[in-house]
């Protein structure tokens, strides 16, 4: 499975971004898509999870704010993300679950300036 992310970039407190994850490969299999993030000297974190079935997952911090969407037809997960913050920049990253197998895109930059 290869993932592409796209979408980021710097925005003023407020703004709204959305970012796109492509999928490729072995994606029929796919149980999980998920936008983790990580700022600066922070660990990684969940922001928001879609699975197959169409169940959805929001970290505290995206409640409200972000969503997360799915097309199949195009293979690709969305974050929309709307309201952002100062506190909400960092490199993001989608990732796909496949049974136990966790597969990772190349993380996208969202800068939040004040």
């Amino acid at each position: 499975v290869q993932l592409q992310a796209s979408g980021g970039g710097l925005v003023q407190a407020g703004g709204s971004l959305r970012l796109s994850c492509a999928a490729s490969g072995s994606i029929s299999s796919i149980s999980v898509m998920g936008w983790y993030r990580q700022a600066p000297g922070k660990q990684r974190e969940l922001v928001a999870r879609i699975t197959s079935g169409g169940s959805t997952g929001y970290a505290d911090s995206a409640k409200g704010r972000f969503t997360i969407s799915r097309d199949n037809a195009k293979n690709t997960v969305y974050l929309q993300m709307n309201s952002l913050k100062v506190e909400d920049t960092a490199v993001y990253y989608c990732n796909a679950k496949i049974v136990v197998a966790i597969y990772w895109g190349q993380g996208t930059q969202v800068t939040v300036s004040s």
